[in-house]
């Protein structure tokens, strides 16, 4: 699934049927995948954890573990990934708060929904970058979630009237780009 399935970072067990955790952590990384990997494993010799970083992880963390340093850990791949080293998320007068869940806009804060606090953050990690309407209903639903088919227009909507309706663009037949577009890239 490493390869076929677009993640914002994949969490890695190293004891898995059949073949091991560090063996699919070679392959995907032969195969050029670049999402970041979070080792994730009962076993914790200095060795192994040198082994799987220089196999291509990008972290590694030992069981028993707390869940928010696995999400703390999990959060700074992500930013690091996306070029953004600081945990809090901002473009022009506006700042995501990711650990803390906060949105401010010119200082003030901003009440959102869970749903929309996603789509923000989500949006804001990507700014710049065009997103695909399906790419927003992979990414912010569960697997189980229903998905309707305007859900993501109506809190797109919602989302324009409390941050500002142009910091979030329509790109006719793509999807949507918050921000402005990257470096060196056409405006569509």
């Amino acid at each position: 699934m490493g390869q076929d399935t677009a993640y914002d970072a994949i969490v890695l067990d190293l004891g898995l049927p059949g073949k091991s955790g560090l063996e699919v952590l070679k392959a995907w990384r032969a195969s050029g995948l670049i999402t970041p990997v979070l080792i994730l494993t009962a076993r914790n010799s200095w060795t192994e954890k040198v082994e799987g970083l220089n196999l291509g992880a990008d972290d590694y963390l030992t069981k028993p573990f707390h869940t928010p340093e696995l999400a703390a850990r999990l959060n700074a791949l992500v930013r690091r990934a996306a070029g953004n080293s600081d945990p809090l998320l901002t473009y022009e007068n506006l700042t995501l708060d990711p650990s803390r869940s906060r949105v401010n806009l010119d200082g003030a804060p901003l009440e959102l929904t869970a749903f929309e606090f996603r789509l923000l953050k989500y949006f804001m990690t990507r700014q710049g970058h065009v997103v695909s309407q399906n790419e927003l209903v992979e990414h912010l639903y569960s697997l189980d979630g229903m998905r309707e088919s305007n859900t993501i227009e109506v809190y797109i909507s919602r989302l324009r009237r409390q941050i500002g309706a142009e910091k979030i663009k329509t790109i006719r037949g793509l999807g949507y780009r918050f921000g402005l577009p990257q470096k060196n890239w056409p405006i569509v």
